[in-house]
């Protein structure tokens, strides 16, 4: 079918089928399973639920081939079956309908550079590959599915557009709580961007149920001019009961919104996760009576909080992990200049897969505003599963908001906490504001452990019950007057810091030199564990700036030299990432606890290469 003959056809609403995932799952089939596989293992089963659809209504059956892409695939050790799991499907489909099948394509599965590691050209490869292979099994519209990054929604349509170009090409987002794609693009963006691609039709699956459908209908229905719009919602917003995700919208419901949809111009309208035939047969109901229906009213989207507050439950995973003599790997990240942390989460997954151990998350790095480091933690966790390290300056906090600050961080699971001054607000966005400092970073890490942790606040008042904070500090081993920073150590780690963070260094010596000191100073040998900071360097001239321009980074002129003779580009960043390598490596030979990796130029699927080359050793 060609673009002409799917606005033939669309002139009357094209009824689609519904949640092919969902239904598998309701026949039995484990969550954890290759959906897609069973197009070659189990046929029956899959026709079955194509034919439950089409007796309901459906004229437009998407085949079960959602992951058969070779990223999704890999994992179930089938790469190499992608032709033929999408010919299988499309069979499948083909065997239960007389009308139209739809090759569903849906999400790679991984991150697009930079929040991810998967390079754009390879994403094209993949879409393209499973493109071909749905086309040439003989489907009549190639449908993108389920799409959450714009970049990678752009690549898949491209590539869909070049293996069939004569085939028609629908394309839908999918869009979280806020009405706005996981990775943080607005419906308007995303409908803009596929006009200015020339698919053939447009719009929205999956999501969080029928009212939410509705209201992005109404806001990218007038860009849409003559392009078909689809409307493929979920049977409301999923919840978790016993392992299994239950979807509450009724088919009645769906009916009703069914009709407004109609009405706001949808032209294909269907299910997605959790519809079954009988939601199927209520749109094919609501396709058959449309007339004239009062403007569905519905309240502006919300995103409820949850703040469950946790209990004191000690030790913290990277608490246990030092303690157990595990090299522990933590990555630096900023968070966001908006109340959009989606970028931020999608980046710390990437660094969770590639075996990060936490996430440093800082607070305010160089005074310039951010979100509230806490509430980007709070995220992260909640949403990566990834535990985090909240940096926690004293500077611009009095004594009752620091206490305050304290107790929010403890009841949104946040249990470990880097202790420092902060960076002056003179260097900052805001140069004129508060600088002051009621507390030293000392006196806030004894706060933590000798009151906080012991159930009381600094005034010995009952806090109800004791926090679980694992608290560390800095150090700086580069620092121009080792001495003084030896005493501050000293204090720091009598104060009841559990773990040290330092700067940057280039060479074990600046890390020994510390250790030698602080033996002098103190008669005893440093026992805290100790994270050695390794900022990786990408060019010569980054070298340069660092050494000559960053208060404590000393590069040795050998390595200088050895950046500048690497040149430019993917050269010098092999060059520096062989060179953190093996640092951290000499690093961890010679005591360091752990490696605590800083990211630049928000470079976070870069520091993924690190964090792998580290754990690989």
């Amino acid at each position: 079918m060609d673009a002409a003959a799917l606005h033939e056809r669309t002139r009357t609403p094209l009824i689609a089928d519904g949640g092919m995932g969902t239904s598998l799952i309701d026949t039995g089939v484990a969550l954890d399973a290759c959906m897609e596989a069973l197009n070659e293992r189990d046929p029956a089963r899959v026709t079955s639920i194509h034919a439950a659809f089409v007796a309901a209504g459906s004229q437009l059956v998407l085949t079960n081939t959602f992951g058969a892409n070779r990223s999704r695939l890999e994992r179930h050790g089938l790469a190499d079956r992608v032709a033929a799991i999408c010919a299988a499907g499309v069979e499948r489909a083909r065997a239960a309908t007389p009308e139209l099948v739809g090759g569903s394509i849906g999400p790679l599965g991984v991150r697009l550079q930079p929040y991810g590691r998967v390079d754009p050209a390879e994403a094209f490869d993949a879409y393209r590959e499973q493109a071909a292979a749905l086309a040439e099994a003989g489907a009549d519209v190639l449908v993108i599915e389920t799409q959450t990054d714009l970049r990678e929604l752009e690549q898949a349509v491209n590539a869909a557009r070049d293996a069939a170009p004569g085939l028609a090409l629908l394309a839908s987002a999918t869009f979280t709580r806020d009405d706005r794609t996981l990775l943080g693009d607005t419906p308007e963006l995303i409908a803009r961007r596929l006009l200015d691609l020339g698919v053939d039709g447009l719009g929205v699956n999956c999501g969080e149920g029928p009212a939410q459908m509705l209201r992005l209908i109404r806001t990218i229905a007038p860009l849409a001019a003559e392009t078909p719009i689809i409307a493929r919602p979920n049977a409301g917003g999923p919840t978790e009961v016993g392992g299994r995700f239950l979807y509450p919208a009724t088919p009645e419901y769906v009916g009703e919104i069914t009709r407004a949809l109609l009405d706001e111009g949808a032209a294909i309208v269907g299910g997605c996760c959790g519809t079954g035939p009988a939601h199927t047969r209520a749109i094919a109901d609501a396709v058959r009576d449309r007339g004239p229906r009062a403007r569905v009213e519905l309240p502006a989207p919300s995103v409820a909080a949850d703040p469950s507050a946790a209990t004191a439950t000690p030790p913290t995973r990277l608490q246990a992990a030092i303690a157990a003599g595990d090299l522990v790997v933590t990555v630096e990240m900023e968070p966001p200049r908006s109340f959009n942390a989606a970028q931020l989460v999608a980046a710390a997954a990437t660094l969770r897969d590639a075996g990060a151990t936490a996430i440093d998350v800082a607070d305010s790095p160089m005074a310039k505003m951010r979100m509230s480091a806490w509430a980007a933690c709070r995220l992260v966790h909640e949403q990566v599963g990834i535990e985090t390290v909240l940096h926690f300056p004293t500077r611009g906090r009095n004594i009752v908001r620091l206490q305050g600050d304290l107790l929010g961080s403890h009841a949104l699971g946040i249990r470990n906490l880097f202790v420092c001054v902060g960076d002056p607000v003179t260097i900052g966005d805001y140069p004129h504001g508060s600088n002051d400092v009621d507390v030293t970073a000392t006196g806030l890490l004894q706060m933590i452990t000798e009151h906080f942790n012991t159930g009381v606040d600094r005034a010995g008042s009952p806090i109800g019950e004791p926090t679980s904070f694992f608290a560390g500090a800095a150090a700086s081993p580069s620092a121009p007057d080792l001495e003084r920073e030896v005493r501050l150590l000293r204090r720091k780690v009598e104060a009841g810091a559990r773990f040290v963070l330092t700067q940057p260094v280039y060479s074990v010596g600046p890390l020994r030199a510390l250790r030698e000191a602080y033996e002098r100073a103190t008669g005893s040998a440093l026992d805290t564990p100790v994270i050695a900071g390794v900022l990786p360097l990408v060019s010569g001239r980054h070298a340069t700036f660092l050494h000559n321009e960053v208060p404590g980074i000393d590069i040795p002129e050998a390595v200088r030299d050895r950046m500048a003779e690497a040149g430019e580009a993917d050269q010098a960043w092999r060059t520096g990432r062989s060179m953190a390598t093996g640092l951290a490596g000499d690093l961890r030979a010679d005591g360091a606890a752990g490696i605590y990796v800083m990211p630049q130029f928000g470079r976070y699927d870069r520091a993924a290469e690190v964090v792998e080359a580290i754990l690989a050793g």
